[in-house]
């Protein structure tokens, strides 16, 4: 469903949510080593998620990425997936047809978009907080 980019987007904010949380900064290494990413790769994906101000780099000896504390709880998912895909989750048709719509409907048209409907909810009613959290006291996990 997500660009195997957004999906290292996600799982890189929540791991620098939950260690901005704990009051630390996090490397690029670390984060790499925590989500099983590709390091070069992780790190234009970082560069994205910078330049839309979702997290924070910060160089020197003592740098790394991080979030303030009181902004992590602002930080929706839908925010991460449109700095890194766009909008076209909430658009592309389900069966990938260039051209589908209400008055040309692909055969699932009218089911896809009940699902891509609540996953712009969902994604919309999420923080990263709520994430970092459940990952944190163990209800969630990142790398199996």
């Amino acid at each position: 469903m997500f660009s195997k980019a957004c999906e290292y987007g996600i799982k890189a904010a929540i791991v620098v949510a939950q260690e901005s949380l704990n009051g630390q900064r996090t490397s690029l290494k670390d984060i790499t080593r925590e989500i099983n990413s590709p390091e070069a790769f992780t790190a234009k994906i970082l560069q994205l998620l910078v330049r839309s101000r979702i997290i924070y780099s910060v160089k020197g000896p003592h740098g790394g990425f991080e979030i303030p504390k009181n902004q992590i709880d602002e930080v929706k998912l839908s925010e991460i997936v449109d700095a890194i895909d766009g909008d076209a989750i909430y658009k592309g048709c389900g069966l990938g047809l260039s051209e589908c719509s209400a008055s040309q409907p692909c055969p699932v048209h009218d089911k896809f978009v009940k699902v891509r409907d609540e996953l712009k909810l969902m994604l919309e009613n999420t923080s990263l907080y709520e994430l970092a959290v459940g990952l944190e006291v163990g209800l969630t996990f990142l790398n199996r």
